[in-house]
């Protein structure tokens, strides 16, 4: 019992498949049984899953097998059990093992994630609480516990469970791909964004990564990486034919028909009975005038699946644009039945109403399709094609800026704005609790003059039960493009960031203890060099901000969970750095919206 509760307390130092390494059993006749279990692990990472559970079911035949030892090899065949998806049987074998070892933290780890896979979030809370008693720094335990807090829609719970996993183990691709998936959720895709880059950067090969940037970077409108990203994940899995669909709708966004008909040709070909596919192809075809094509794929869709609210709507819009406005209308009523808060079936209104000649009703569902999905592309381009833009609903928030700057809140989310720097809109992505206000503008001098750092309040958390800590973020700005570089995490209760501006370059050891390191275009390393020369001909430049190269950003490495897009379960668990979004030209405005149009302003 000793050996294992020592054991449990280092749990979260290493990154292990199987654990039949642990108890050394004695010479003689437990060589058998020690050959066994070194088999099972062999076939556990070939994949080899059924001979692995064999292994270990002959492996506890032997009655000489003491308490602890057969409670590791009950805890292992466990694993192995949920790796076929025999998650009661791994149950089961759990359930044994916790009567033989009860201190045994990694138990309670892999039952509490069986329990999670059967839908039972509450009885996998109370496991997952057992074993961060047991091992308070068992990191896999706590990306677990966050992944079931999400379950139970505890988001705030969550990110501080997947940031406390992460601060133990700054490795873990898994605990990142949650947090990740977390900032997302909150409408926060810059945070997002650094979280997904650094776990890639762990892990090439890990497609979710990509995948759930690519939904981030769609967020902030950057079609050009989210096509990229989707193509790194068809690289390494290129089986999966939601990444062919995926890549097909930024590649309709990035208007591209063609590039789109042969990624959904591609899912199609993988899921020849994905309704999806079919409606998203029939959209994409009617977009290069295959008219006749696109109906018949329109047809295949609503057959494969009638409750499809997208195959009617696109539909509907492909009758207004044929000039058969009945039976578009019979397909836009058979949308809104289904689902009356989908933005397709409002853009398909919208569209149909402006056939009529009825701008202000045709405006009306368009800004209740806005409401829905703010970054719907083919009502944007609808309004586009009006004149009018979407009207914001937002409001100053008295006192919080600071030096020729704004916070506006629009909803649930703030923005900085500044007549000085026309073009930019800074989301304020609020980590904790309370309203963002702004401390400092920062625009910097030759050779980096076109780059501004805006720091503000980010919120508050609990660094430990009843303790708050206050977090501050940093916009990255660069101010020519009119670009968000990113937005690091600055201050975290007494950590501070350092910042290294050197050679064209901007590295940010986060207060978080992460490295983000931002490539600044423009900035040569000569100007720098000259710069620097003109500053101090005697002696090279200062460093700015405090901040040499941090030696602290960790070395990537290959983790082993690599296809799970949601934060499912980790056994043990194994962070990186982010690349910043390539430039995006800002988007002009339009002279009149919606607002006005409605009601005469």
């Amino acid at each position: 019992m000793t050996r294992l509760c020592a054991r449990s307390a280092r749990i979260a130092a290493a990154t292990l498949a199987v654990t039949w390494a642990v108890a050394v059993p004695p010479a003689g006749a437990q060589d058998a049984v020690q050959a066994q279990l070194k088999e099972a692990a062999v076939a556990l990472q070939r994949g080899l899953i059924e001979q692995a559970v064999q292994f270990y079911t002959d492996a506890l035949a032997d009655k000489g097998l003491s308490n602890d030892k057969r409670a590791i090899v009950l805890n292992d065949r466990g694993v192995a059990q949920m790796r076929r998806q025999q998650y009661r049987a791994a149950i089961d074998d759990f359930n044994r093992a916790v009567q033989l070892s009860p201190e045994y933290a990694p138990l309670y780890n892999n039952r509490g994630n069986a329990l999670l896979v059967l839908g039972a979030p509450r009885e996998a809370m109370k496991d997952f609480d057992r074993a961060i008693v047991l091992a308070p720094g068992y990191s896999a335990a706590f990306a677990n516990r966050a992944s079931a807090q999400l379950r139970l829609g505890a988001n705030d719970r969550a990110l501080a469970d997947y940031s406390r996993a992460i601060e133990l183990s700054p490795q873990s691709v898994s605990a990142l791909n949650g947090r990740g998936l977390v900032h997302l959720a909150a409408d926060r895709p810059y945070a997002a964004i650094r979280d997904f880059g650094r776990a890639v950067t762990l892990d090439a090969r890990f497609t979710a990564g990509y995948r759930n940037r690519a939904t981030a970077k769609t967020a902030i409108d950057r079609i050009e990486d989210v096509i990229e990203d989707l193509s790194r994940a068809i690289a390494f899995d290129p089986k999966a034919s939601d990444n062919y669909v995926s890549r097909a709708e930024a590649y309709l966004t990035a208007g591209n028909p063609a590039s789109a008909l042969k990624d959904f040709n591609k899912a199609i070909e993988l899921s020849p009975r994905s309704a999806v596919a079919y409606a998203g192809r029939g959209l994409a075809a009617a977009r290069a005038e295959a008219n006749e094509d696109a109906f018949a794929d329109l047809a295949k869709s609503i057959e494969l699946d009638p409750k499809l609210t997208r195959g009617y709507a696109v539909r509907a819009w492909l009758y207004k644009q044929t000039q058969q406005l009945d039976l578009a209308q019979k397909d836009l009523e058979r949308a809104l039945k289904l689902e009356p808060v989908t933005a397709d079936a409002y853009w398909a209104q919208g569209e149909i109403e402006e056939a009529r000649q009825r701008i202000e009703p045709a405006a009306q569902a368009y800004t209740k399709a806005l409401s829905l999905n703010p970054r719907h592309k083919p009502t944007l381009d609808a309004l586009a094609r009006l004149g009018l833009v979407a009207a914001r609903e937002e409001t100053e928030v008295a006192g919080a800026g600071a030096d020729g700057w704004r916070v506006v809140q629009s909803g649930d989310q703030f923005f900085a704005v500044a007549s000085a720097v026309p073009n930019v809109r800074i989301p304020l992505e609020m980590l904790g609790k309370g309203a963002p206000k702004i401390l400092r503008w920062e625009r910097q001098k030759p050779p980096y003059a076109g780059f501004g750092v805006l720091t503000f309040t980010a919120g508050q958390v609990e660094a430990s039960p009843g303790v708050p800590e206050d977090l501050e973020s940093a916009a990255i700005i660069d101010i020519t493009a009119a670009e968000i570089l990113g937005l690091p995490l600055s201050k975290k209760g007494t950590k501070a960031a350092a910042w290294t501006w050197d050679e064209g370059r901007l590295i940010v050891t986060s207060a978080d203890g992460l490295t983000d390191d931002f490539a600044l275009r423009g900035v040569k390393p000569n100007a720098v060099a000259s710069a620097a020369a003109i500053a101090a001909p005697e002696k090279s430049a200062p460093k700015r901000e405090g901040g040499s190269r941090s030696d602290n950003a960790p070395t990537p490495q290959k983790a082993s969970n690599s296809g799970n897009s949601v934060p499912g379960w980790v056994p043990w668990s194994t962070g990186g750095s982010s690349q910043p979004p390539p430039r995006q030209a800002p988007r002009p405005q339009q002279n009149k919206s919606i607002f006005d149009l409605l009601f005469g302003k």
